[in-house]
Parts: structure tokens; sequence; C-alpha cells
């Protein structure tokens, strides 16, 4: 055979072969990204030196790490290496929904945009992004900072946009430290999703809609200008939407739904001043009250969709559906309707809203944590993947391979080992050393920076979190004092005697090795990381769990704290028993989930 012949045909096999490929999308939450080596345009601080590596370094107070329900500063190497994971996979489409930056100071944002041109340029990968409430913290731009930034003796060192903003004395003024708006985050990182590229097949916003049909990227440019992508909250309000839908191989669109909905405080006050708008963190829930044009927006697409052929992945800060798995109502009578973040429960109307749209696949954020929610009405499916944080426990981001257009297949790669993660240390001990000399402040525990690896070091954040944030501020202080310190042998004791303790042939004594304080734990890794929290549980534990969820829901008593008690167990057993959650396949035709 003729040798160009015979190579026309093996170009020509590899190129089906390529064709035939599944695609898949990398999806990345929650990074907070924060430029730990980064600098200001007008101030020659460039952070305190690290002894141990010489760099100088723009960091957080480990303090300030251990009271946020995310990290500051070793996500920064978490980022790194989930692109580099990316990368050497191959993947070469990432979606980010939201809350890419920590409060979208302009440093971190221009460090951001650094580290996505350099994978684009070396690996040819393509981010699409879209904003959470950290980016923007509002509309328009603001003054703002930080008060517990780490100085050089170990004590907190404030860095504000001006004077008489901070309650530090010692001090940086930098405009880089303001909270950026929707424009300042449009001009920055533009190339990213939110503006079309040449080589976009298709890329559209909601209020200049094009047809397939008549797509051009000229026009799509035009459309995507900060002005023309404008719409009133409230009645003389106008702000910003940075929503598009973006064709970035044949046949998959991406819809990028930007659900921060910044509603003004006074009716009466300026439209123009940034203070006079209400953070976005409560999500859906006032997407249905005042922004209502993004649901028929998705509509229009999902018909359109349907129309050529292409098969529709949506993605945005916020929930769509319920990620407590049917706990909600029981964490409610427990603790109260504003505690444990349930004010940024979805009302069960976003899920009927988008589903009878046509929405089918919705990847989310913001709540840094591993969980799936299935929604079915009158014969349609609508399945909300959370994605975690790289910031929280646990890590980890999502991988979605679109099989074909009725299967799909998720996956969560968990970042267990991240090179560097301890880089930072040698400062924290300084830190520490510094906060022992003030009496009146509530130590960290120092044993995290014992942390052998980044899944050991944010499970212990979680534990620090849980002790000097979530049971103080969840929990009623009576109960806590009451529970924390019981045994799972004084737990099975308070509703069994030992008489009906030996006839169910319950060896008590083994319930002796932990407390309602593990169990507390135990819970917020549940919450967090789902059924991969299985693996940061003894197996022993789990099924002495499983025991004394039973006997509890079987026992009839009515005394208060036994019924609390009942409760707490209630809410274990549905966290860790929703749907999938880690390695599982879609199948929207037959509209079942399978675990893999």
């Amino acid at each position: 055979m003729n040798k160009g012949i015979l190579s026309l045909l093996l170009f020509t096999f590899s190129l089906l072969v390529a064709q035939q490929k599944p695609v898949q999308i990398a999806f990345l939450s929650d990074v907070h990204y924060q430029d730990l080596y980064g600098n200001f345009s007008d101030h020659d601080f460039r952070g305190i030196l690290n002894p141990e590596t010489g760099k100088p370094t723009i960091l957080r107070t480990m303090d300030s790490q251990l009271h946020s329900t995310r990290i500051f500063n070793e996500n920064y190497f978490a980022f790194i290496k989930a692109l580099d994971d990316i990368a050497l996979k191959g993947i070469k489409i990432v979606a980010m929904p939201g809350d890419f930056s920590d409060d979208g100071q302009a440093y971190n944002l221009r460090g951001l945009r650094t580290i996505l041109a350099q994978y684009h340029k070396k690996y040819g990968v393509s981010f699409y992004m879209t904003t959470g409430n950290h980016d923007p913290v509002g509309p328009f731009r603001q003054d703002a900072g930080k008060d517990d930034f780490l100085g050089q003796d170990g004590n907190p060192l404030g860095i504000y946009s001006k004077e008489n903003i901070g309650k530090i004395k010692n001090k940086i003024i930098t405009k880089d430290i303001a909270e950026s708006g929707y424009l300042e985050i449009l001009n920055e990182l533009k190339e990213f999703g939110f503006y079309p590229q040449k080589e976009n097949l298709f890329w559209s916003t909601p209020f200049n809609f094009q047809s397939v049909t008549n797509y051009s990227y000229k026009k799509a440019l035009q459309s995507a200008e900060y002005s023309k992508r404008m719409y009133e909250v409230s009645k003389g309000f106008s702000v910003p939407d940075l929503s598009y839908v973006v064709e970035p191989v044949k046949g998959v669109w991406l819809i990028a739904i930007d659900g921060n909905t910044y509603i003004p405080k006074n009716l009466n006050g300026n439209p123009d001043i940034p203070s006079n708008y209400k953070g976005a963190s409560i999500g859906y829930n006032n997407v249905l009250t005042h922004k209502k044009h993004l649901i028929e927006w998705v509509k229009k697409i999902m018909q359109e969709a349907k129309a050529y052929g292409k098969t529709v992945i949506a993605f945005t800060h916020y929930p769509m559906i319920d990620f407590n798995d049917g706990a909600t109502h029981e964490i409610k009578n427990l603790l109260g309707e504003k505690k444990w973040q349930l004010e940024r429960v979805p009302e069960e109307e976003v899920a009927k809203a988008f589903a009878e749209s046509g929405l089918q696949i919705h990847f989310a954020g913001h709540m840094h944590i591993n969980d799936t929610g299935i929604r079915k009405k009158d014969g349609k499916m609508l399945v909300n993947i959370q994605v975690p944080s790289l910031a929280a426990y646990l890590p980890a981001y999502k991988i979605l391979t679109i099989k074909s257009p009725t299967q799909m297949e998720v996956k969560t790669e968990v970042l267990n080992d991240v090179p560097y993660f301890d880089e930072l240390f040698p400062l924290y001990e300084k830190e520490y050393e510094a906060l022992k000399k003030d009496k009146n402040k509530i130590l960290w525990n120092r044993d995290i920076l014992k942390s052998k690896s980044y899944h050991d070091f944010m499970l212990f954040h979680l534990k620090e979190l849980v002790r000097l944030r979530m049971i103080p501020d969840d929990w009623p202080k009576d109960f806590i004092e009451k529970a924390q310190n019981l045994t799972g042998k004084d737990l099975l004791l308070l509703i069994l005697n030992k008489d009906q303790l030996k006839k169910k042939n319950i060896q008590s004594e083994t319930f002796r090795t932990w407390t309602f304080g593990n169990l507390l734990f135990d819970l917020y890794k549940f919450q967090s990381a789902d059924e991969l929290a299985k693996n940061d549980i003894p197996k022993e534990r789990l099924h002495q769990y499983q025991i004394l969820e039973k006997l509890y829901q079987e026992n009839s008593s009515q005394d208060p704290f036994v019924l609390q008690i009942k409760s707490v167990f209630k809410i274990m057993s549905l966290l860790s028993n929703g749907d999938p959650a880690d390695h599982f396949e879609i199948d929207l035709k037959k509209q079942e989930i399978r675990r893999l």
C-alpha cells in the first residue's frame, strides 16, 4: 500500500477515535484563592519572611483559619496540586462554580489570572468561571480589609484599603485589598468564560440570546460588554449579571449561572453606594424573588439545546436542592431555624422551577460539602452535585465524564497529599508563641502543626472548627454540658438497663471507647464529606452508631434530653445514608443514579 494513503488512513482513524473520546469536565469550587506570594501595586510590602524557605509570604493567622469554615493559606498549594492533577489526566475543560477568590481583592485576582493563564498555555486547559458571594462581595467595588494577616512578630497585622476602617494599629494601607466589584472581576478574568473566545463554538448571555443558527463571534463579543449585562434587581437599582452559556466542544453546552442576587437594603437609598446592598449568600431563594429572568433564560437554552442536539451541563455557586439528605427538618427542630446554615437551604420551589425549565444536571459549591441531591417531578429529573471545597474538609474536586447525552459518570477526586502544605508551619509557630503571651486569648491546638498530610491537616481543621465555633454557635449550651462527656455506654444506659442489654446481646463495654464529643465530630464529618466520611471513622464505631440509632428510634421515652439524643442519631443516619456522592453514574433516560 502507498505510504501516503496508509498515513492518511491512520490519521483518519486516530481522528475518529479522538472524536469518540468522552468529554471530561473538572469542577473546582470554592478555591478561595489568596496569593501567598503576591504583591501590591501601591505598596512595597511583600509579606513576612519565612525562616525555612526565605520567601516573603502574605498569609492570614492560624487563629483566623480555625474560626472559619475555610482555610485561607494552604489552599494555595491544594489549588496547584489539583491543577497539576487535572493536567496529568489530560482534562481540557475546568469549570469553577464561584468563590474562586477570597473576597475578590485586586492582588488575588491578578495572581489567579497568572496561574490560570499558565495552565492554559502549557496544557491547553480552558477555564470557565461563574461568580460566588466572595467574588464579588457586593455588586460594586468597596473599601475593605482584614484584621488577621500575620505580622513579622507573630501578632496580627491589619491590611486595609484606606485609613480608619480597621481595628489593628499595626497596619498597611493598599488599594489592592479593597473588595472588587463585577466590573473589576470582568476586566481581570474576562478570558475565563466571562467573554467569548474565538475557539468557542457558541457563547451567549441572558440579555442577548443568539440562536445557534445565526451565531457570530463578533456579535457575542459586543453582547459581553459590562454595560449590556445589567438588570433591575429592584426598581431603580441596576446591577450586573455575568451569566453565560458556552459551547467549548462540539455538542456540549455549559451554562454558567450567576446566582448572586444583591438586594438593596434601603429602596430610598443611593443605588450607586456599594454598602446599600445585602450579601448574596442565601443563594437561589433570592433568585426566585429578584432574578426570575435566569429561570426563563435556562428554559430558552434547554429548548434550543433540544432542537440542536446539545448536551447541557449547568453550574452555579449555589445549590438548587436541599443538601442535608432529608435531615433539614430534624436539624431545625433540634437546633432552631437559624443554626447549621439552614438559611442557605434552597426552598423546594427552586428545584421545581429549574426542573420544569428542562435542566437535568447542575453542579454547585458554596457549602464546602460533598453531596448529591435528586428531585423528580412530572417525569423530569434534576440532579444537583455539590462540589467540595479545596479549602475545607474533605478537600476534593469532581470530574464529569459525558459518555453519551443520557449516560454520565461523576467521580470525586480527594486531595490527600499536597506538596508544600506544611511550608508555612514555622510561621504559625511564631504566631502561637505570641498568642501564649495574651492570657485572654483561647489557644488553638498546636498539634495541628504535626499533620503529616493535607488530608490530616484539613481533618484537624474541622476538629478545631467544631470545638471553637460550631459547638458554641450551633448547640444549646446546657445540652452540650450534659452530653459531651457521656460515653457510648452511657448513651446505651440512658434508654436500656443492664438486663435489657444482655437480652439483646449488646456488649456495652465496647461502647466505652468514644464519647458524645467524638460523635459530634463524626456528625460534622458526615455533613461535610457524606459517604466519604466513613473512611475517617472506625468501622466498629460506625456499627455502634447504627445500633444506637435503631435503639433510640424504637424508644418511646418523652424525656427531653433523650429526645435530643434521639434526634442527633436520626440526623447522623440521614446524613450518612444519602444518594451516592463519591463515584456514580447518572442515567438520564432511566432517571437513575447508580453507585460505581
